[in-house]
């Protein structure tokens, strides 16, 4: 366990966000702030039916409608490249899957509600959704089909005739005929089946974009709110755009939140580019909340079959798991990796030694999936930690001693999975008995007895859960000194509410010896920093702050060393304080002001740390719920979370990442339903039909940290930013699974459980 007296500043340290003030005072600046001299307004125009053919009319009336400048169709960009799907992988059989092509904007068939047919740009929205009704859509409809399950039934409609199937892929881990051994010989199984409901992102900010072209230069710059720019600029040039990557600058101011779905790119971003280098004005387009729920990609929807096979001493034998993914009527940008990443957890925390594991991909006539925060890792730990819940309640043995005894021991450790996950460090009873311990779990019995007295149902619940963070590969960090003294970090990945500038400006404040102030954190803008890999996976911080922490040491030593020749000394007796480089023990001094003007050249260091394997942060989330019959109501009595993210570099951020994270756990666990009718219609198109959690549903959390440090990352961190969504879900199931079964028998419920499912549950019970 971490315990330590932190510096003012510096990894450890309780250092409140300095990015707060200018965004809870409204001066932050988004993309819908930026509208340079000249800017168009735009509006897509988007399919109203699921699946249909297309033919357009009114196309010339549009475009002569005052104040229109340009009406877009697939006619009009047959240069353009489709959208790509930059994660093709390897089957089961050895073979890579099929592509379908996703164009730009469609032509003659639409595949979903939302899919994009024409671009139009005006001297605002308000005209161009005018002309827009002059387009006239043609829609000869075609069959439909929604639903993963539904969608592989015999005689379903094929989103693509061509592939012969809506099975988008099968990909596999492990080792089927030693499962099926480990099956052969087990004394018992335990089985479920799980529905992970469908999820849409509903960050604040909805996303936005301007275009600009600027002819001279035969040069691209796109503003919008992103997760990276890099990644994206490099998509948009190479695959759609087709041209070199130095002809786009990506800038991202301020981002009103991610949760990796603004990672991706959307069909928004080249045609404002295409629409600015035709007309040479600048295009702007901001999408609306109705725009966010059809366009942006959704995550989750899985339907999960797992059997878990136990020897005489309820020990695991076999895990056997086939996972139905959606991946809606495209595949995304990176779609067909997130069931691959989340399979490849599979076993969580257990000592598994046979394990084979299915996920197919399905096509329906829905929103692409794509990842969200998380991406496959809390479906995995969700479906595991439910299976072992129940194991405990079939053997007996319960929820704390089935986890005991199947736990990898922390003396294994470092310890391979089965699917390759190499775990480093950890104590996983640890951490559960320490959770077990602030939950007052040995007192639950009489709390639960004090609920039926009031006619209520208490449950508890845990969920241990590990998971790969921090992939491989490493972030380039340039520190440079100004010429005032301050420091500038320059750096690829892109904050979108986690408080980079904090994080990483406490630790070049401790370097330097200078006040947090001082350091200017420059990350958005594809012209300024060299490369970056973005934000997504909790890579920024423990990818990052290591290429920080050595660029900073490469920069004081030049510092030193400069400051040595002035103050004739060595540079091993000099300190950085208070702005100053001084002689240790003396009032010899120079500011850092000094140092930069006598510098021959602009001072910086420039590093990048590469690590090559994953970090595993894990913990345990227990959950005490208590649920009105009457009404189907559950009100959480108490949140518990002890987690191991072996190294904490600010707890206050931390902890805002982890009940961020628990947050939206929770919302999926009893809130949000993404519901498609028969026809492909998205009934839950607004924040009037898709519930969110609310400030009022949530706990207060009792959230602690049991860190042992990372031995793959080179400053100990294993990554805290998607945490909160894979441990929460799991815990609140099973505290409710238990109220359900104890209080009225019901012996199954699936997310989102709402009060009306709940009251349904209990109804179909008694009746």
């Amino acid at each position: 366990m971490n315990q330590m007296v932190p510096a003012k500043f510096g990894v450890g340290a309780p250092v409140r966000r300095k990015e707060d003030a200018k965004l809870i005072t409204g001066q932050g600046v988004y993309t819908d702030d930026y509208t340079p001299v000249g800017c168009l307004q735009a509006f897509v125009l988007r399919s109203a039916m699921a699946h249909a053919r297309i033919a357009l009319g009114g196309l010339e009336e549009a475009r002569a409608y005052p104040g229109v400048h340009l009406v877009l169709t697939a006619a009009d960009i047959q240069d353009l490249g489709n959208m790509p799907t930059k994660a093709v992988m390897k089957q089961i059989d050895g073979t890579q899957h099929a592509c379908p092509p996703q164009p730009v904007l469609c032509s003659d068939e639409v595949r979903y509600v939302g899919d994009a047919i024409a671009f139009i740009v005006a001297d605002s929205v308000n005209i161009a959704k005018s002309a827009a009704e002059l387009i006239e859509v043609d829609y000869e409809p075609l069959d439909v089909t929604i639903g993963i399950e539904a969608s592989l039934a015999e005689g379903a409609t094929l989103v693509w005739p061509e592939f012969g199937s809506n099975r988008a892929f099968v990909q596999g881990h492990g080792n089927e005929e030693a499962c099926k051994a480990a099956f052969d010989k087990a004394e018992q199984t335990v089985s479920i089946k799980l529905i992970n409901n469908r999820l849409i992102a509903n960050y604040m900010e909805p996303r936005g974009c301007v275009g600009e072209y600027d002819g001279a230069n035969d040069h691209y710059t796109l503003t919008a709110g992103t997760q990276g720019g890099h990644g994206m600029r490099d998509l948009i040039c190479g695959d759609i755009l087709k041209i070199p990557s130095d002809k786009l600058r990506i800038v991202t101011p301020e981002v009103g939140g991610g949760f990796g779905t603004k990672m991706f790119t959307y069909r928004e971003y080249p045609l404002c580019l295409v629409a600015a280098q035709r007309l040479g004005r600048p295009v702007k387009w901001i999408g609306e909340r109705m725009d966010h729920f059809v366009t942006d990609a959704h995550g989750r929807d899985n339907v999960t079959s797992a059997e878990l096979a136990l020897d005489k001493d309820a020990r695991i034998l076999g895990l056997r798991i086939s996972v139905l993914a959606s991946m809606g009527a495209y595949l995304h940008q990176f779609g067909p990796y997130i069931p691959y990443v989340g399979t490849s957890m599979s076993t969580g925390l257990y000592d598994i030694p046979a394990l084979y594991v299915t996920a197919t991909g399905v096509y329906e006539h829905t929103v692409p999936l794509d990842a969200y925060r998380g991406a496959g890792r809390p479906e995995a730990a969700y479906l595991i930690e439910r299976l072992i819940e129940k194991a405990g309640r079939e053997t007996g043995l319960g929820s704390a001693e089935i986890r005991r005894r199947n736990f990898v021991a922390k003396e294994n450790l470092p310890y391979t999975t089965q699917t390759g996950r190499l775990y480093d460090t950890g104590d996983f009873t640890g951490h559960m008995e320490k959770a077990m311990e602030e939950a007052d779990w040995d007192g639950f019995a009489a709390r639960q007895q004090e609920s039926a007295k009031s006619g209520k149902f208490r449950g508890i619940g845990m969920c241990s859960y590990i998971e790969a963070c921090a992939f491989p590969g490493g972030e380039e960090a340039t520190i440079e000194l100004n010429g005032d003294g301050s420091l500038t970090l320059l750096i690829g990945t892109q904050t979108n509410g986690q408080g980079h500038a904090t994080s990483y400006g406490q630790l070049i404040a401790e370097h330097f010896g200078v006040d947090l102030d001082k350091v200017e954190v420059i990350q958005g803008d594809t012209d300024r920093v060299r490369k970056g890999g973005g934000t997504g996976g909790s890579r920024s911080i423990p990818l990052g702050l290591p290429s920080v922490n050595m660029a900073s040491k490469s920069l004081v030593k030049q510092i030193k060393e400069l400051a040595a020749e002035q103050l004739e000394t060595g540079a091993d007796d000099l300190e950085l304080v208070d702005g100053l480089v001084r002689v240790v023990g003396t009032d010899r001094q120079v500011t850092l002001a000094d140092i930069a003007a006598a510098a021959p050249a602009k001072l910086f260091g420039r590093e990048e740390v590469k690590q090559s394997e994953a970090t595993y942060p894990n913990g345990t989330h227990i959950a005490e719920v208590e649920v009105d019959p009457e009404t189907g109501d559950v009100s959480i009595e108490n949140y518990v979370i002890v987690d191991d993210f072996g190294v904490t570099v600010n707890p206050i951020l931390l902890e805002g990442q982890v009940h961020g994270g628990t947050a939206q756990a929770i919302s999926q666990a009893l809130f949000e339903r993404t519901v498609y009718d028969e026809e492909g219609q998205l009934l839950t198109a607004s924040l009037l039909d898709y519930q969110l959690a609310r400030a009022g549903d949530l706990p207060s959390f009792n959230f602690q940290t049991r860190n042992v440090p990372s031995t793959t990352n080179a400053m100990g961190i294993k990554g805290a930013g998607e945490a909160g969504t894979i441990g929460g879900c799991a815990s609140i199931m099973n505290a409710l699974q238990m109220a359900l079964r104890d209080g009225a028998g019901v012996e199954h419920i699936d997310m989102p459980a709402t009060p009306h499912r709940i009251w349904q549950a209990i109804q179909s019970v008694q009746a």
